[in-house]
């Protein structure tokens, strides 16, 4: 059986419409995942809502409508944007499911017999907004003596009874798990600032809430509610049946590989889930991976109340899915923040994925339909710029974006990638197969063969990026779904292919020309 690898995107708050910044984080947990599968291995990536808490609750309420209604609505949007930006989970987990109630329920039973829960009153500083305790020294004066967050979001002052989580206690534990799993927090800078926290002293975590009542019940405390939080991170062993810890499927695939999250949430990631774990006797997630924002114009953080928030679904329908998956991975390095625009979106499509990649398999596999009559060129004799070729395209297809792509360095990899794509364009037109139709038939067989085997292998190396392309081509070019692998597809396979009779047909474009929308802001 194959080696099991599970990673989730962070459980999307759904009091609103998917923006691009969850599109974002969607796509590039799929792309890491479609990676370890065409690597061989078993891969299930989670994802779904979160939707307790009291800024769904006010939500609804404003809005004269049922939370659960509300809740049910925009979870269906959130799996929309999944299906239509192809990120292919395993399973999407709504916290509102009898399963996860389950689930949550069984977490805090546990934290409870280990003696880490007690009740006493909460007085201090909490963000509706995000569903989040402060301290006094994290907060930020306003002129008219409001107060935020490090988010930058309201907070208010809190007084209510509550259930604690003795957070204070596993200080020292989670100190010597970050010392002895240097890559539990990935990347550096986000490492780095939760050890500055957790060294500057642990509080115990009010962990239950009274003030409303749209939640998971907590077990035998009439009034309570868990807080938010302890219900939404219990939501990556739901999607691996929990509570059934003895179970195949939690057996298989638990502790999680990766836990990908945006960097705002990295503290109720790697501080306060490991402590709940750690309480309940649970293993840790191997990795918790925080990327960077994902920027509007003007460099500001996407937000509702900014107004600048873009719907990922008119970008996909303006210029294309796959180039959309390709910009973000490409433009962008993975755990930096960055930005986008539709001028830039447009010149990476054109320039990298349409002439680079697209027109190398148009002209090429075109010119076998038109000059060979669909029939596979058959291999003469290599030479050394044949050589030089296939080591160069291996080199990346089963060397660096492997690599690359194992760390988690996705614009890297992709820029390998592109490399070998540039060698190939290089190589055609430093060997000219139209010249040599007339001059030598025989050379011309080889250099169309030597060039059909390295754009099978770029093909089935960027499918995790882009998979609909890919799929579309590899399919074109008669290639067997069980050699779209890192590992299967080299050139062993060429010979027996051309063998069997296989006929190219002429090629449609991969990538038709992007132009600049009239409204290009975006």
């Amino acid at each position: 059986m194959s080696e099991p690898f599970y990673i989730t995107t962070a459980i999307n708050y759904p009091n609103g419409r998917p923006h691009i910044g969850h599109a974002y984080e969607g796509i590039a947990t799929d792309v890491v995942a479609r990676f370890h599968r065409a690597r061989g291995r078993d891969v299930r990536l989670i994802t779904g809502t979160d939707e307790h808490g009291l800024k769904m609750d006010q939500t609804a309420r404003k809005a004269g409508r049922d939370t659960i209604d509300l809740a049910t609505e925009m979870s269906g949007y959130f799996r929309e944007m999944c299906a239509v930006l192809n990120i292919g989970y395993s399973e999407f987990v709504r916290t509102t499911e009898s399963r996860h109630h389950a689930a949550s329920t069984e977490l805090w039973k546990r934290m409870e017999a280990a003696g880490d829960l007690y009740l006493d009153r909460y007085e201090g500083w909490y963000s509706i907004r995000d569903e989040a305790f402060y301290d006094e020294g994290e907060l930020t004066a306003c002129e008219d003596g409001a107060k935020l967050s490090p988010q930058g979001t309201p907070v208010e002052w809190t007084v209510e009874e509550t259930w604690f989580f003795r957070l204070s206690k596993y200080q020292d534990r989670l100190l010597a798990h970050y010392e002895q799993h240097p890559d539990f927090i990935r990347p550096e800078s986000r490492r780095n600032e939760v050890l500055r926290f957790v060294e500057g002293g642990l509080k115990d975590l009010s962990v239950s809430r009274t003030s409303f009542d749209w939640g998971v019940p907590v077990p035998d405390s009439a009034g309570h509610v868990m807080y938010v939080w302890v219900d939404a991170l219990t939501t990556y062993m739901t999607g691996v049946g929990f509570p059934d810890d003895q179970g195949e499927m939690f057996q298989r695939y638990w502790p999680a590989d990766i836990h990908m999250i945006g960097k705002d949430i990295v503290r109720f990631h790697a501080v306060y889930w490991p402590a709940f774990l750690m309480s309940a006797g649970l293993a840790l997630p191997k990795q918790i991976y925080a990327h960077g924002f994902l920027l509007a114009r003007g460099g500001e953080k996407m937000s509702k109340s900014a107004g600048n928030v873009v719907d990922p679904m008119e970008l996909a329908e303006r210029f294309g899915v796959d180039p959309l998956r390709y910009f973000f991975m490409r433009e962008i390095a993975f755990g930096q923040d960055g930005s986008y625009s539709a001028e830039a979106i447009v010149q990476r499509a054109n320039g990298e994925l349409g002439n680079a990649f697209g027109n190398l398999a148009q002209r090429t596999l075109g010119f076998i339909a038109k000059n060979l009559d669909g029939n596979l060129p058959a291999i003469h004799a290599h030479e050394a710029a044949d050589i030089e070729l296939l080591d160069a395209v291996a080199k990346a297809v089963r060397t660096d974006m492997p690599a690359a792509f194992e760390t988690l360095a996705l614009q890297q990899g992709v820029e390998a990638w592109l490399q070998a794509c540039f060698a190939c364009n290089a190589y055609i037109d430093t060997q000219a197969p139209w010249a040599l139709r007339k001059t030598d038939p025989e050379r011309m067989e080889t250099v169309l063969a030597t060039l059909y085997i390295c754009i099978a292998q770029l093909a089935v190396a960027i499918e995790p990026v882009i998979p609909a392309s890919s799929a579309r081509l590899l399919d074109t070019m008669g290639i067997a779904p069980e050699l779209r692998s890192y590992e299967a597809i080299g050139s062993h396979w060429y010979s027996p292919l051309a063998e069997s009779g296989f006929r190219i047909e002429s090629p449609q474009p991969l990538f038709p020309r992007l132009e600049m929308p009239e409204d290009a802001a975006c």
